[in-house]
């Protein structure tokens, strides 16, 4: 066993499967072996693999300038094209960018632009950020803070309250409801528990409130309809900035640019990262909007400098792929075809999965879904621990399918953007005969209730 020390990893069980090349939609083991790579990675290689435009975009920069830096005033033309691509894109009025490597730094970085511009308008009580159950942005100190799933949060110890993090409830109707209440009732319950929670708390306590429109690794959550439009409601009546999780729903993996447009959010801050470059190339974006960035300028003055950076902001061979990911988005129609094939997707999981006894729910938009699998079909009871999931996850992978387990026992799909309706079918058919072998599995073993 190489001396690694795997991510998001059970460390009893590494280096199950050593991936060689890829190709398109599928990726290859050392044993030759082909799957269809069902997660695009981490939910990140919109345009498959072995893109040869974007390797030579890479390979292109790497050969004219393979590295620069952006601090003390210094530049390059990829990071300022890329900034100004980006801001005829984003729903924000006036954005500005600031560019890392990460999700996780991203979201880091908002945290600290955020402090920094409540203390320069002489606000710097406000400093609370609310996110929700089930939540996922990212695994540093900070930003893994903001995550509440039990596994990213057990041992580490994350400083929750001495960053000032609150917590409020998932927008899970399927798992969260109570008794026979309906979505509007669901809705109304737990957003009527955030407003007493900010009038706890103190609304002029309160900076922002980070969402993924769409979450990834808790589950594929997709709110009831009426929750964003009720949400934005309450916190802009508290001045409460609205800040949207990009990472994973962003540039097209709902059939829209941006999850934000999927799901009728408008958002004052967001956060890119995985498909702003296919994954190709490590690059994130944190955006804020110009009445914010104007405000941190005065105070950088003062000191001398806007103290935060990454040796890596803005590589220069990572916006080049930036850039050319954009392009191809833009020329080939990427979004328009993951709408197409993405509606595609949804009704065929429906179609197809919706009756097994197994499959407590089908959830989903776009080119990102997730099946909800249970111990009860009638209750919705589900599994003790992840027996479900984790047997699904490997059955499918014997039979040629890479997905995820998340959120214990929910099977994950997030294929790159640019699969077809016929490899769409080949997906499903795979995931349909991993399901057979679970749903085996859990009766041979009682676990079914």
């Amino acid at each position: 066993m190489a001396p690694v020390i795997y991510p998001t990893t059970n460390l009893t069980a590494t280096e199950q499967l050593c991936l060689d090349r890829g190709e398109g939609i599928y990726v290859f083991d050392t044993d030759g072996n082909r799957y269809i790579e069902g997660l695009a990675g981490l939910w990140c290689t919109s345009l498959g693999y072995s893109n040869q435009e974007l390797v030579d975009a890479i390979a292109g920069q790497l050969g004219k300038l393979p590295f620069t830096h952006m601090f003390g005033g210094k530049t390059h033309e990829p990071a300022m094209e890329l900034a100004n691509r980006l801001a005829d894109m984003v729903p924000i009025e006036d954005p500005y960018f600031f560019f890392g490597n990460s999700g996780s730094d991203a979201n880091d970085s908002h945290i600290k632009m955020l402090r920094y511009y409540f203390n320069a308008i002489g606000k710097p009580q406000k400093r609370k950020i609310i996110t929700r159950d089930r939540g996922y942005h990212g695994v540093t100190v900070a930003a893994g803070a903001l995550t509440s799933l039990p596994a990213n949060l057990a041992h580490f110890d994350a400083p929750v309250e001495a960053l000032d993090i609150l917590r409020t409830a998932s927008p899970h109707y399927y798992t969260g409801r109570q008794g026979n209440e309906t979505e509007t009732q669901f809705v109304d319950r737990i957003l009527d528990e955030l407003k007493q929670q900010i009038l706890s708390e103190g609304p002029d306590t309160i900076a922002a409130m980070i969402v993924e429109p769409i979450t990834g690794a808790s589950g594929v959550i997709v709110p009831p309809e009426g929750y964003y439009e009720k949400l934005q409601d309450l916190l802009r009546q508290h001045d409460i900035l609205v800040w949207s999780d990009e990472v994973i729903c962003g540039f097209g993996r709902t059939g829209n640019d941006f999850g934000a447009t999927t799901m009728g959010i408008k958002p004052d801050l967001m956060t890119f990262a995985k498909q702003l470059s296919s994954a190709y190339f490590p690059i994130s974006a944190a955006v804020i909007p110009g009445w914010m960035y104007e405000a941190m300028i005065e105070p950088s003055n003062q000191v001398g400098v806007f103290g935060h950076g990454y040796t890596y902001s803005g590589h220069p061979a990572a916006c080049a792929a930036a850039l050319k990911t954009l392009e191809i988005y833009e020329r080939d129609k990427i979004f328009e075809h993951a709408a197409t094939v993405g509606d595609y997707l949804q009704a065929q999981l429906r179609e197809r999965f919706s009756d097994h006894p197994l499959v407590g729910e089908v959830r989903g938009k776009g080119l990102i879904a997730a099946l909800e699998l249970v111990a009860n079909k009638t209750t919705g009871q589900g599994f003790d621990g992840a027996v479900a999931g984790g047997f699904a996850m490997k059955a499918c992978e014997r039979n040629g399918l890479i997905l995820r387990a998340v959120a214990g026992n929910s099977v994950a799909l997030c294929p790159p953007l640019i699969i077809t309706q016929s490899q769409v079918d080949d997906m499903l058919d795979s995931l349909s005969k991993g399901l057979e072998e679970t749903w085996d599995h859990v009766r041979a073993e009682g676990l079914v209730a």
